[in-house]
């Protein structure tokens, strides 16, 4: 299916999520399709959630009120919940994009994933990793480098990320030739299957500057002035 053609459905942790960022997850979302489901959550009697409120009308989001019927309880999320397994279940869709910063949503995540959906997920750096790593991408709100003037993790702290090196070194001894070269693109698709990684987390726009900006790694350009990439462990070997 042409990913432009996908229909998408977008629900909202009113409660969970910064209205100030709706735009910039919307011009995400359009990468993968059309919204044609948008709905928020929330108690829209309570003045936090004033600043989604203004936005309402001008997105066309359906807002779906939750009363606080019990202290510590969020209402809010089952009855989000149970409308995403109601779309899921009778709705065309092919994506479905939650944002929150609430783990709660996770078991969702992973029945829809089950069910063949894309599952996309925006909330802040805040946000349980079970939630992250259930979606099949997830975006910080708070760390992309064109927000809020944040700047790409230095070298030094990418160098102390064992999972981040890991998942890299994996990708490319997985998809390396025997010379011990790795093309690029495969090694960004193996990681997307595995995890829902987005290198614009780290502040970087793409895997190449990344990798780069790591300098454990050889990084040269190969057939059609795409990357190749090399573990420099491996350096004496090819």
């Amino acid at each position: 299916m042409n990913e432009n053609s996908q229909k998408i459905a977008l629900f909202i942790d009113a409660d969970n999520a910064p209205a100030s960022k709706f735009e910039e997850v919307l011009s995400e979302v359009a990468k993968y399709g059309v919204v044609t489901i948008r709905k928020a959550y929330g108690n829209w009697k309570s003045p936090t959630l004033k600043s989604w409120e203004d936005l309402l009308n001008e997105y066309a989001i359906q807002p779906i009120q939750q009363y606080d019927l019990t202290k510590g309880k969020n209402a809010s999320d089952i009855a989000l919940v149970i409308d995403a397994m109601d779309v899921m279940y009778t709705k065309n869709i092919d994506v479905m994009c939650f944002v929150s910063s609430d783990c709660d949503f996770t078991p969702m995540v992973t029945r829809a994933l089950a069910e063949g959906k894309v599952v996309l997920g925006f909330g802040e750096r805040k946000t349980p990793s079970p939630f992250v790593n259930a979606c099949s991408k997830f975006l910080y709100l708070d760390a992309a480098p064109k927000q809020n003037g944040s700047v790409p993790e230095k070298p030094k702290t990418l160098k102390s990320d064992t999972k981040l090196l890991n998942l890299l070194r994996q990708a490319i001894e997985a998809t390396e030739e025997d010379n011990g070269w790795a093309a690029l693109g495969p090694v960004g698709s193996h990681i997307s299957n595995k995890t829902s990684f987005d290198t614009r987390n780290y502040g970087y726009k793409n895997l190449s500057s990344l990798i780069k900006a790591i300098d454990l790694f050889e990084l040269k350009r190969g057939p059609g002035n795409s990357y190749l990439v090399k573990d420099k462990k491996k350096k004496k070997s090819g």
